[in-house]
């Protein structure tokens, strides 16, 4: 029997040159991951977040977070933030979530856990009033399925970044809280849509402030300008310089400053601005691009439409 050595299978170094070996950088794509308990407004929290452009799902399975934040971040991939709820309602996926929690952690993936409490009066009291039972009540009383569910949560909870209890918390406040807590640096501004349209095809419906611009001459009994339309600087120029036309807007911008600031404070996201004259082809549209340059300059973030432009 030979006394030589066994033969290297493992090249020389291997130790060294892992040493040396930096660790994989951390991923930009950032993951929230919203747990809690049942009726402590999740949903709500998941709403916000979708307001602040995160990308959403609901009552995910935890296994499936892995490839979801796979997919965030390949090359080109416009998903930078994902918020998953995940809850009870998986039944028994949801004792993976610590495990899915580890792997991503390991592949450094940046994520955060928001976790929603209330007390159990609070959370029987808001289950009464939707009729609904609690996912884990089975057979047994709205308060059973609340001690089992806390069971099951309490390990998650503990490596929570953020826990907010949200007993004495309204919508709003409750907003207000996820925001500070998840959204640190996002500006606080509204998304302020400004449609033009005319009158003769009814207002639209979903009109928060409609202005009324009929009161300028119309540009449509004027031959040469007929045929175009509010976009085409010669109409533009033409309704801007009818008497009152950029002192309405002056005037109309500055009263809506303390609106659009009351919006954001009652949590008000989105807002319409109806501009109309009679076809919505030349008055409304001139008069909604200048509108909405003087807003984006306040900081505002406007988009314009033109409902009924090529209806003639």
């Amino acid at each position: 029997m030979s006394s030589e050595p066994a033969p290297t299978t493992v090249p020389q170094g291997i130790p060294v040159i892992e040493a040396a070996t930096p660790a994989p950088e951390r991923s930009d794509a950032e993951v929230l991951v919203i747990t809690g308990m049942s009726g402590a407004g999740r949903s709500r929290a998941a709403a916000v977040l979708e307001d602040l452009d995160w990308y959403v799902v609901d009552n995910m399975p935890p296994r499936m977070l892995v490839p979801l934040v796979d997919m965030m971040t390949r090359a080109g991939s416009s998903v930078q933030r994902i918020a998953a709820v995940v809850d009870v309602r998986g039944g028994g996926f949801f004792t993976d979530l610590l495990d899915v929690l580890k792997h991503l952690r390991d592949a450094g993936v940046f994520y955060r856990i928001l976790f929603l409490d209330a007390s159990d009066e609070v959370l029987v009291r808001r289950y009464e009033q939707v009729r609904r039972p609690h996912p884990l009540q089975g057979d047994g009383r709205i308060l059973d399925g609340i001690a089992e569910e806390r069971r099951l949560v309490s390990s998650v909870e503990e490596r929570a970044d953020v826990v907010i209890d949200t007993s004495e918390l309204n919508v709003h406040d409750l907003a207000r809280e996820v925001r500070a807590a998840v959204a640190e640096g996002t500006p606080e501004t509204l998304r302020i849509n400004v449609v033009s349209f005319g009158f003769k095809y009814g207002i639209p419906l979903d009109a928060d402030h409609v202005v009324d611009m009929r009161f300028l001459a119309n540009p449509y009994w004027i031959t040469e300008l007929r045929h175009l339309t509010g976009r085409d600087e010669p109409v533009r120029d033409y309704v801007l310089a009818r008497p009152g036309a950029l002192e309405f807007v002056d005037r109309y911008v500055s009263a809506l400053e303390p609106v659009l600031a009351g919006y954001l404070a009652e949590e008000k996201r989105y807002v319409t601005i109806a501009v109309g004259c009679t076809g919505g082809k030349h008055r409304s549209v001139a008069i909604s691009e200048v509108l909405a340059q003087r807003l984006r300059a306040l900081g505002q973030r406007v988009t314009v439409t033109a409902r009924d432009l090529g209806k003639e």
